[in-house]
């Protein structure tokens, strides 16, 4: 029996932060509102994931740009989180509540549930689920919080092996070892040399009233060592920093493993990756059984002219491709005109690729128009390196060869 059907189960999707590393395309969006394959966004999948596991209470926390949420969760209708009790929670920046160091954008996700833990307390879960927003994964939570309750833990971390990930790397995650038993021994957060490749997925179930307690003890302990931190910041920073390692400490963390498809999609070459990876097969993230639920606007179905070529490709509803298409990722409503070429690139919602234009290797994100000839991108660009991949931001119009690595502002014109 999954037991999130009998617990009181309680989730926190952080989807705060200014997601930096995705450079123009996060400018004037979450990086959750982030289209993935055409026509999902990213926070669709924690969502998708918690819903079809059975929990029905979450909270979304959102500070950077969260308009561009709000549109695209409505109110969690797409996941029939619409309802009076539970259902989906939208929680924004406070102002006027608590001490002067819980005022405006929280400056870390630990220090986001630091501020939340009085709900905390008056929600009075039995396990609090608390995941990024940016990671697209298909996974029963039940499993996981099974391990926590069989363990009897404090914390128990979903973890998974970067060993074959092409162009992953440890160092950027929080690297997990553990005992034959599943009882972390070793948490190292973003370190310069990783022990390992095991890392933790940034999904947690924690024990709410420990959760509480160390954040609490945490912050006593930080006020005490520093009292002139400035208004705003409780010094609680990173789940990686302070809580998390404290926990460990204790001895009472497990960690669980994912065996199926895990990606980070906080940097450019990881994104563009993981589209390639979609049309390779083999991901495991669409199941009819586990379905990714979305709003999905009504659009027209996809077109295909006489001549045209797709190979390898996705296309999504309203698109028209008169042209050549291959190994790429096609949004709603993109038109490739005849003679225009998109290769190994991610086109998203309502951009023009015109007649003779060449699109390689490229991001090009909602409602761009690349201008007749103009090649943006190469054909050699490294898939290995964030700053060697083309970024197009929205509404951009191109009227000549944008080079290799080039990021081009939402508005520009080149």
């Amino acid at each position: 029996m999954n037991p999130l059907q009998r617990l009181k189960a309680l989730a926190i999707i952080q989807a705060g932060g200014a997601g930096g590393r995705m450079d123009v395309l996060t400018a004037e969006r979450a990086k959750p509102a982030l289209p993935f394959a055409g026509s999902y966004q990213l926070l669709d999948f924690p969502l998708s994931n918690l819903v079809n596991s059975g929990v029905d209470d979450v909270w979304l926390s959102v500070s950077y740009q969260a308009e561009s949420l709000e549109e695209q969760v409505r109110n969690g209708r797409p996941w029939d989180l619409d309802r009076t009790r539970g259902g989906l929670r939208m929680l924004m920046p406070r102002e006027g509540n608590g001490s002067l160091d819980e005022e405006g954008f929280a400056q870390g996700n630990a220090d986001e549930l630091y501020r939340l833990r009085d709900d905390l307390r008056r929600a009075a879960p039995d396990v609090v689920l608390v995941m990024s927003a940016d990671h697209v994964y298909r996974f029963d939570l039940g499993e996981l919080v099974a391990t926590h309750l069989e363990k009897e833990a404090e914390l128990t971390m979903l973890v998974t092996d970067l060993s074959e990930v092409y162009a992953e790397d440890p160092a950027d995650h929080a690297v997990v070892t553990s005992n034959r038993l599943g009882r972390v021994t070793g948490f190292a957060y973003k370190p310069d040399e990783p022990d390992g490749s095991v890392v933790a997925c940034e999904v947690f179930a924690y024990d709410p009233v420990v959760l509480v307690e160390v954040l609490e003890e945490l912050h006593r302990e930080l006020s005490q060592a520093d009292s002139d931190r400035p208004a705003g910041d409780s010094g609680l920073d990173d789940f990686g920093d302070l809580l998390v390692p404290r926990l460990v400490e204790r001895g009472k963390v497990f960690s669980h493993r994912l065996e199926g498809y895990w990606r980070d999609l906080g940097q450019p070459h990881h994104y563009l990756n993981a589209h390639l990876e979609l049309l390779e097969g083999g991901t495991g993230l669409f199941d009819p059984t586990w379905p990714v639920l979305t709003q999905h606007p009504e659009r027209t179905p996809a077109f295909v002219a006489s001549g045209a070529v797709v190979s390898d490709s996705m296309l999504s509803a309203g698109s028209r491709v008169l042209g050549t298409v291959t190994r790429s990722v096609i949004g709603p409503d993109v038109v490739v005109e005849h003679g225009a070429e998109v290769v190994e690139s991610v086109v998203s919602a309502g951009s023009v690729i015109r007649s003779g234009a060449r699109v390689l290797r490229t991001l090009v994100d909602t409602a761009c128009e690349v201008g007749p000839g103009a090649t943006v991108g190469s054909a050699d660009t490294a898939l290995d390196d964030p700053d060697a991949i083309t970024i197009l931001g929205r509404d951009v119009v191109v009227g000549s060869d944008v080079a290799p690595g080039s990021r081009v502002s939402p508005g520009g014109v080149v």
